[in-house]
């Protein structure tokens, strides 16, 4: 379906809400949405979750605790379904644990806003047709460094092609790199009085690396989504075929807050010239001190830090390997985003391959680009298996 320019705003509308304070926003934030149906049906939590085929976009270090040597994934994501139907992200995703302590994974993720005419005049059959799309490839090498815990690193190579042409100017893309730090820790299955037990626990630094800019200067440039993921979760072991898995995760934007306009003349009014300097001296902020600057800088002090912090709480039952069913909710601050929502998943396991889907449903006053959409992932596993313990 085409569309026209007019909508090309509301197409990157990931974080929207209505009277937010100082909110922050960056290049690429397709690379901060739930690109599996498995994480998205948990309320997009997957840090601390189970090792599976979709880690490298949660946790990359879950894969050295795989029980399936190799895994290969495909993931589908409409976005933006009431608007158009050609608008989507989609990943691919590999990963081999090639023996007891180690794996490496990969992925390519691509996010396309489909056919948008842009016109300058009345004229039906003057329109030029653009098909602006993001992408990121990334690998992942993982290692135990013990029984119970593994740390993993990760590049990525970013490329955002939506840059629009004109008389004055090229289509040129922006890209950059950037880089993951991971750890996950899953402890032995503990016995309790009526069931057995296991605790996990994981953080991913993620997206760290240069801004973007489409125009080549150290102004007009925007930072990465860099944030950091911390979790937790526990595993009630029923008996041998019923499992039930209970995951919190909280997830921090390491990106500079956009600071309130100063009044530099003293005149008691802040005019456009101050408002420029307030935006450039933003801009100018290196993206390695604007990480840690990132946990300090709130003009509202601690609270409004706390309040940049979104919530995932996701859920999983597991029959016999066979069967899961998913409940999450995830919160986002209505002053940072307005993002909250409930979310449902299920899992169909037959042989070596797996369907996952996931609905969403929103509780928050700004409608959610992922509502009334169902996401699909499928998995392949194949190889030996391995048994942890």
């Amino acid at each position: 379906m085409k569309k026209t320019v007019l909508f090309i705003a509301i197409l990157f509308a990931f974080n929207c809400a209505i009277a937010q304070e100082n909110t922050i926003t960056t290049a690429v934030p397709f690379l901060m949405v739930a690109a599996d149906a498995k994480a998205a049906g948990m309320g997009d939590n997957g840090v601390a979750s189970s090792a599976d085929a979709f880690s490298q976009q949660w946790n990359p270090a879950k894969y050295a605790f795989s029980t399936d040597k190799q895994g290969f994934s495909l993931s589908y994501t409409p976005y933006l379904t009431d608007l158009a139907n050609d608008i989507s992200l989609g990943q691919i995703t590999y990963y081999n644990r090639y023996d007891e302590r180690s794996a490496f994974g990969a992925s390519f993720r691509y996010f396309g806003l489909g056919d948008i005419e842009l016109r300058q005049n009345p004229d039906p059959n003057d329109f030029l047709v653009v098909s602006p799309n993001e992408f990121a490839f990334d690998l992942s090498y993982s290692l135990k460094l013990s029984d119970v815990f593994s740390m993993a690193v990760a590049g990525r190579y970013i490329n955002s092609n939506l840059k629009v042409a004109t008389e004055n100017n090229d289509a040129s893309s922006a890209s950059s790199f950037a880089v993951d730090i991971a750890g996950f820790y899953q402890s032995e299955e503990i016995a309790y009085a009526d069931f057995n037990g296991r605790w996990r626990a994981g953080f991913n630094f993620q997206n760290m690396g240069p801004k973007m800019s489409y125009d080549n200067d150290d102004i007009n440039n925007n930072f990465l989504p860099a944030n950091m993921r911390l979790g937790g979760g526990f595993d009630f072991i029923l008996d041998e075929y019923n499992k039930v898995a209970v995951n919190l995760e909280v997830t921090k934007l390491m990106v500079p807050t956009p600071q309130d306009p100063t009044d530099l003349n003293g005149n008691g009014i802040i005019d456009s010239d101050e408002e420029q300097k307030n935006r450039d001296d933003y801009k100018s902020i290196g993206w390695f001190s604007g990480m840690f600057q990132s946990f300090t800088d709130a003009p509202g002090g601690f609270s409004e830090e706390l309040k940049e912090v979104t919530y995932s709480l996701g859920s999983e039952y597991v029959y016999q390997d066979a069967f899961s069913f998913r409940a999450g909710y995830f919160y986002e601050n209505p002053n940072k985003g307005a993002r909250e929502f409930f979310s449902l998943g299920a899992g169909f396991k037959y042989s070596s391959v797996k369907i996952d889907v996931s609905y969403l449903f929103s509780a928050s006053k700004v409608q959610n680009p992922l509502e009334n959409t169902l996401r699909f992932s499928l998995t392949f596993n194949f190889g030996e298996k391995y048994e942890n313990y």
